[in-house]
């Protein structure tokens, strides 16, 4: 499912936040959003989910996405925010079902296929034998992977990550933007994810847009975007880009 964003601008309190965005993401790719802090990475995922009031247009395969009800953009976007609100005392498996809220009618309750298919994401995720643990007992990577599990719930075909990395070590770091690019794989999932680590940015999107101001200074395939000419002057830093053994770039500061 490919997803077009057009002239996208959100304003808040007064101030532009997102403006004139244009970006597509093919179906089945990897879209990583990347730019310094305030550079409205955040918002502009927001705006695609018509959480905040925007200009401009997001469709899906040509069908205006903000024209569907909220609960038919449930079925078609999931949504794993960076700061999710994580209830006390609920267990992995009943946050997980909440996945499947578009799909229970109102007033109504879980089906056998729902509970079915929430053990099904738990499985892949690792999180089987995690089921009836509480969230506030887990560490953090296991969090991570149960706020996508609720997101996989929904059975979409897009995926929306906002800095699904934040506070990880790299070990778990790596587990998470694997399990991703696995699920993306498997099961042709178009994914857009908000990225604050220009290397793992690097390393696994398949492109790449360059946030400055609200504004879209650069994207394309992630070595024609991640060059030293361009950090210094978006992030203000000095950098090193090298080339991995698989072709994609590697960024590392230099003092």
């Amino acid at each position: 499912m490919t997803v077009e964003i057009s002239d996208l601008t959100v304003t808040l309190d007064g101030r532009p936040v997102v403006r004139d965005a244009t970006v597509t993401a093919p179906s089945g790719s990897w879209t990583g959003v990347i730019g310094p802090n305030g550079a409205g990475k955040s918002t502009l995922l927001r705006a695609v989910l018509g959480l905040v009031r925007s200009g401009g247009t997001v469709t899906l395969d040509g069908a205006d996405l903000r024209a569907r009800s909220p609960r038919e953009r449930a079925r078609l976007v999931a949504y794993a925010p960076q700061s999710p609100t994580l209830p006390a005392g609920m267990t992995v498996f009943d946050y997980a079902l909440l996945g499947r809220a578009p799909y229970i009618p109102y007033l109504g309750r879980e089906s056998g296929t729902d509970r079915r298919i929430v053990r099904e994401v738990l499985g892949r995720l690792g999180l089987d034998e995690l089921a009836a643990r509480e969230i506030d007992h887990l560490s953090g990577g296991e969090r991570q992977r149960v706020v996508l599990a609720r997101a996989l719930a929904q059975r979409a075909r897009v995926l929306l990550l906002d800095e699904p990395t934040t506070a990880l070590d790299i070990g778990h770091q790596q587990q998470v933007m694997d399990l991703v690019d696995r699920l993306r794989r498997d099961d042709g999932l178009t994914v857009i994810t908000t990225i604050h680590d220009l290397t793992l940015a690097g390393q696994y999107a398949d492109r790449l847009v360059l946030l400055t101001s609200g504004r879209v200074a650069a994207e394309g395939e992630p070595a024609a975007v991640l060059t030293p000419e361009a950090i210094a002057e978006h992030f203000g830093a000095r950098v090193h880009v090298l080339t991995g053994p698989d072709g994609r770039p590697v960024v590392g500061p230099m003092r």
